[in-house]
């Protein structure tokens, strides 16, 4: 069993580092262009970002290529962005490590409540498994419809924005996952043998990972959050959007624990790995689009020969834009 978790290690470090050592290696490719615009280390909820409808047009739109590239760019500096954060990013980092940390102590007394709020109310478990469905596969159904939609009636920036949540929420399931592996923390659902009730054990990455030593970090509430934050960032301006955006993906998270599939510390934790994440992307996607409309702006040089009366002449001709 420890060999075949070491495999599944190894497989998971490569597909998250291979494209983007592929990516480095060449020498300018717009993934390096976006790094090297990340050198300039940013704190969280700083960057300026244009998000008025008129941004959204051909130059800035998101085709299979850059999709693609964005990804990979995603998954590396979600991998490397701790080595690129600043001081006061770290403190606020350091904040929500000691909310996590204050957390752990409330897992079983919140596991007990969530069990019996439910235990009697038929109309409820039915509730809480219609919402945590949202949180899994359902959502990437919502997003497919969401992104039709912006396709549909020619909607620039909600068809990009969607793209942008799928990215997020790729990126977060597989930052999830490899937390799973690495955690093995078992689930509140699981009645230990040896002890006689469930108990939030962390039994490392050479567990047998299954169903039942899966529970840290809530990958339902990460993808829930990681797309949410894409939307409320993309429309802050319209006070609604972040409102609905958070609040589903809370209910998301809050049905992990009435659904008894997760600890409170595991639900704060996929929150706010979905966050961070969130708001990578669209940090991520920004700058590529300044990338894309600087190059637009860049005027354009040509030469010209011509042959008049037995002559030849050359010209340049530069073209503003």
């Amino acid at each position: 069993m420890q060999s075949e978790r070491i495999r599944i290690l190894i497989i998971l470090f490569f597909s998250l580092c291979a494209p983007c050592l592929g990516y480095c290696q060449e020498t300018d490719t717009l993934v390096n262009q976006l790094d090297s615009l990340r050198e300039v280390k940013q704190e969280i909820g700083t960057q300026p970002l244009n998000t008025d409808q008129s941004f959204y047009t051909e130059t800035t739109d998101i085709n299979l290529k850059s999709y693609f590239i964005l990804l990979g760019s995603n998954l590396k500096q979600e991998v490397a962005g701790p080595f690129h954060s600043s001081r006061k990013t770290w403190t606020k980092v350091g904040i929500a490590a000691l909310i996590e940390a204050g957390l752990l102590f409330l897992d079983k007394p919140v596991q007990r409540e969530a069990v019996k709020i439910t235990a009697d109310r038929p109309a409820l478990q039915k509730t809480s498994k219609y919402i945590t469905d949202f949180g899994g596969l359902y959502e990437a159904y919502t997003l497919a419809a969401f992104g039709l939609y912006g396709w549909l009636f020619k909607n620039n920036k909600f068809q990009t924005t969607t793209l942008l949540a799928s990215q997020s929420y790729i990126t977060g399931a597989l930052m999830q996952f490899s937390l799973k592996t690495l955690s093995g923390r078992e689930r509140p659902n699981y009645i230990d043998p040896a002890i006689g009730h469930p108990s939030p054990t962390w039994k490392g990455p050479f567990a047998d990972l299954g169903s039942t030593n899966s529970a840290f970090p809530s990958g339902h509430t990460t993808v829930a959050f990681a797309a949410a934050t894409v939307y409320a960032m993309e429309y802050r301006k319209h006070i609604i959007f972040p409102i609905i955006a958070y609040s589903a993906a809370s209910l998301i998270g809050i049905s992990r624990l009435t659904e008894n599939r997760h600890w409170v510390s595991d639900v704060f934790a996929g929150a706010a790995l979905g966050y961070v994440t969130g708001r990578q992307v669209v940090n991520n996607y920004h700058r590529y689009a300044r990338l894309q409309n600087e190059k637009k702006r860049k005027g354009t040089l040509s030469y010209n020969l011509d042959y008049s009366q037995g002559v030849f002449m050359g010209s340049m001709t530069y073209t503003f834009r």
